[in-house]
């Protein structure tokens, strides 16, 4: 968890980035992968990365504008969640 100094965590709103949206950030942001290699490194489409991407970044800017606490929270990652939905592993096919 990150919150800004001097604020009491119970006076501050609390924004959860899932563990996907991080690690599509920490590929293309930090690591400098085009979001074909990160897409592939994460074993998603480019399309799911992109949406990973925008919520990820979007998240965190809010909480950096408006004050907020960020938590990082460990559910069922993107791959899980296409498999639920029959889509399975970008590359199932292969």
């Amino acid at each position: 968890m990150f919150k800004p100094a001097g604020i009491p965590l119970s006076q501050l709103p609390v924004t959860e980035v899932e563990l996907d949206e991080l690690e599509a950030m920490r590929l293309c942001d930090k690591e400098g992968l085009d979001q074909t290699e990160a897409a592939e490194e994460m074993d998603i489409s480019r399309g799911t990365l992109q949406r990973l991407l925008y919520s990820g970044r979007r998240k965190i800017v809010d909480c950096f504008v408006n004050t907020k606490a960020i938590t990082f929270q460990a559910g069922p990652h993107i791959r899980e969640r296409e498999k639920d939905r029959g889509k399975g592993p970008r590359n199932s096919n292969r």
